[in-house]
């Protein structure tokens, strides 16, 4: 039996909110009722207090040492989500440039982002992938990227189409703005290609209810102050993501999902290679079965995050997520805009849930084809 069984639990392929880390889980219900040395829970600890400092701070310096953060760059935590990051981030860097924002479309996510930009800044299309349902990424001599541009956004991982980047594009002199909600954490990143980074939390990082933005300081100088204040990050830096009531619960979530992946992982590298090898044996799964399963993605943009296929019929796609669910295989269901199947294999998932998938994904379809 393996340490899922032994407590009750599926294996949960949600896109998000997504598992967690049993370790993480685990330690987080051992201190629920009283932190260690504070005697309170941490849902109950002040945020003014000192155990929630080191909290916060311990968080800051794990995803540092993760990410080889360069000193000119700030760490944050937010709330709304990335869709609040949609509206705030052309507000901060783009509003009154009299600069466009660039965007880079190459799902559904980037553009929800590109039509709250509207709302603050001139906005160009750099690409867009919708002709082919976004099945694929941009080349370099494909983007039309603007001489003057305020910034540039990218999703680095789409989580309904199941596309990805392997590295940022080169986008000039423009402070490059990434959407890496979806594989945050997942592999080592380079953060000084990028002006902004942003990510909610609830794919690899934590519970829903903080973001964490990675932003250079030098950008920090165009939030204007004419900006609400909780809209407006020079002052969240300047208050240490302290200038409101941050949510507690799931920075110490954050902190500890960063203490596991050092500590019991070994680094985002060794991340990476888990995350190749369990994406590997469900792309293998789809490429040979002789078209029984239909990747979205084609194959050198495909997610390691979220792997996406369909089957001949809604019918075989239901019948497939019926079985699968009695394996204790759940959330399994494509994205309402897209249908279909996707598996969201974030850094949690374990590889032995991944295996369980790929075995009922050979089964069926030689009993169903």
């Amino acid at each position: 039996m393996d340490a899922y069984a032994a407590v009750g639990r599926v294996y949960n392929f949600s896109a998000g909110p997504a598992v967690l880390p049993l370790p993480v889980l685990e330690q987080a219900q051992r201190e629920m009722l009283a932190l260690p040395g504070c005697g309170i829970s941490v849902l109950e600890i002040s945020h003014r207090s000192k155990p929630f400092e080191a909290i916060l701070m311990d968080a800051q310096a794990r995803l540092k040492a993760l990410l080889q953060v360069p000193d000119n760059y700030r760490i944050l935590f937010l709330q709304g989500g990335a869709r609040l990051q949609f509206s705030m981030i052309p507000m901060n860097l783009a509003r009154g440039t009299g600069k466009p924002a660039d965007y880079i479309l190459t799902g559904s996510w980037g553009k929800n982002a590109m039509k709250e930009a509207k709302r603050e800044c001139e906005v160009r299309v750099a690409w867009d992938g919708q002709a082919t349902n976004y099945d694929h990424l941009p080349t370099p001599a494909e983007l039309q990227l603007s001489p003057d541009a305020a910034m540039v956004h990218m999703t680095s991982n789409e989580t309904i189409q199941g596309v990805q980047f392997t590295t940022p594009p080169d986008v000039g002199n423009a402070p490059l703005v990434c959407d890496a909600s979806s594989d945050f954490l997942s592999r080592p990143v380079s953060i000084d290609r990028f002006g902004v980074i942003y990510a909610c939390a609830q794919k690899n990082v934590g519970p829903a209810g903080v973001t964490v933005v990675v932003i250079r300081e030098d950008l920090l100088e165009r939030s204007q102050d004419t900006l609400p204040g909780y809209l407006n990050f020079s002052i969240h830096a300047a208050e240490n993501s302290l200038w409101n009531t941050p949510p507690s619960f799931a920075v110490y979530i954050v902190g500890l999902v960063a203490k596991w992946l050092q500590e019991e992982i070994g680094g985002l590298a060794k991340m990476q290679d888990l995350n190749h090898q369990k994406a590997a044996l469900l792309y293998q799964a789809i490429d040979g079965s002789q078209g029984f399963y239909r990747g979205h993605s084609r194959p050198e943009c495909r997610s390691m995050m979220n792997v996406t296929f369909r089957l001949a019929t809604p019918e075989l796609e239901a019948d497939f997520l019926a079985e699968a669910a009695e394996q204790g295989l759940v959330s399994l269901k494509g994205h309402r805009s897209v249908g279909g199947v996707r598996a969201s294999i974030y850094n949690a998932m374990p590889l032995a849930g991944v295996e369980k998938l790929r075995d009922h994904m050979l089964a069926f379809a030689q009993r169903r084809a």
